[in-house]
């Protein structure tokens, strides 16, 4: 295809970013991030906590060449997803976060639809290099998304749409071609607006526009791999699977739009997700359920992890029999979850499986997790 310029050819992929279900599109240049030295001191503060993979890869964000050699501009790209309130949740049941309701994995939805773009621009730009990524590759996607005229940075560190809301997924598509570049967006409109700062059940904002991740619900029930620590669970709440408090109060997600790529409407089974069934899954089972999912990036320990403290919190006598047979899971991390959770019940049945499983316990930080549940 024959194009005059770069403003029509900027024009015609945007056209063709819109056609396969971005609804935010904007194109900056390739160049180092303005916010590179706020990640880097994020990091040295230590607020990545076992996401090790950004400190390795902390040099390679410092400009978007380390994604594409010769890149000189990229398409930052949003899609919306479902954000209708949550189903109510009854004891035995856990909040799952909004996007992943859905029976698909938003990755190998946005990678499917990336692929087509870049195969629009291969055959519209012949000889030039083009990539796609969508949240895994060294880029500050919330920075070029802001150089790219899509929204602002709100306090709670996610990217802000005046018509849109926060409820989108961001992508890029790079490119070694120039195109015409929109004008940055340059304005922050939360004003004196603190209610995500006030609503964070974990204080995972130590200032506004900083999130300590290793208080982030999100974090704790996704990316954690160990136990989540004692003086957090409380604040967990119902949450089994990240978290949407900070959204949910957000004035800008009021009036969004409620459109969603119909391959991730909701699904009963995760909204809300019925957590005694867990207990029952082992890895053939737990693979077969959710590989496909968002659910997979925490794995079956770590879901189930996460369904033991929310039984804890809920502290229901109901939820004994599930955390008992978790009480002898294969797993020490889910054996010790499962451990305080029965503590928090307290119930004459709850103690006698505490006791019964000390008496077989060989890991230290499970037996510690059943005395201490003992001793209360």
């Amino acid at each position: 295809m024959e194009f005059d310029d770069k403003a029509s050819l900027t024009l015609g992929l945007k056209q063709e970013a819109h056609r396969l279900g971005f609804e935010l599109v904007g194109v900056c240049p390739a160049v180092t991030p303005l916010g590179i030295t706020r990640f880097h001191e994020w990091l040295e503060a230590g607020y990545a906590g076992q996401m090790d993979y950004l400190q390795k890869r902390a040099a390679a964000y410092e400009h978007p060449r380390s994604v594409l050699e010769g890149v000189r501009s990229l398409m930052m790209l949003g899609m919306r997803y479902d954000s209708r309130a949550s189903a109510p949740v009854n004891q035995g049941q856990g909040r799952v976060s909004c996007y992943a309701w859905g029976p698909v994995d938003y990755h190998d939805l946005i990678h499917d639809r990336l692929k087509q773009l870049t195969g629009v621009c291969r055959d519209w730009l012949p000889g030039s290099r083009v990539r796609g990524v969508v949240d895994t590759a060294p880029l500050l996607e919330r920075e070029f998304a802001q150089l790219a005229g899509l929204g602002w940075v709100g306090k709670n560190t996610l990217l802000l749409n005046k018509t849109h809301g926060s409820y989108f997924f961001l992508a890029a598509l790079l490119t070694d071609f120039e195109l015409e570049y929109d004008a940055a967006h340059e304005s922050d409109h939360c004003g004196t607006c603190t209610a995500c700062l006030d609503a964070c059940p974990t204080d995972a904002f130590p200032q506004p526009y900083v999130l300590d991740a290793t208080r982030c619900i999100s974090y704790l029930t996704i990316e954690l791999r160990e136990a989540i620590p004692q003086e957090l669970r409380a604040g967990v709440g119902s949450w089994a699977f990240g978290c949407d408090v900070c959204q949910e109060v957000c004035p800008w997600n009021r009036r969004t739009p409620q459109t969603n790529p119909p391959e991730l409407n909701a699904v009963a089974e995760q909204n809300p997700l019925e957590l005694a069934p867990l207990f029952q899954l082992g890895d053939d089972d737990f693979h077969g359920r959710f590989r496909k999912t968002p659910l997979w990036r925490a794995k079956r320990r770590g879901l189930l992890r996460n369904a033991a403290i929310v039984l804890g919190n809920q502290a229901s006598s109901a939820s004994v029999a599930p955390l008992r047979i978790g009480l002898n899971d294969g797993e020490p991390l889910v054996r010790a979850s499962c451990a305080w959770a029965l503590g928090r019940v307290a119930s004459a049945e709850a103690r006698s499986a505490l006791r019964r499983r000390l008496s077989l316990e060989t890991e230290e930080i499970v037996k510690g997790e059943i005395q201490r549940a003992l001793d209360v």
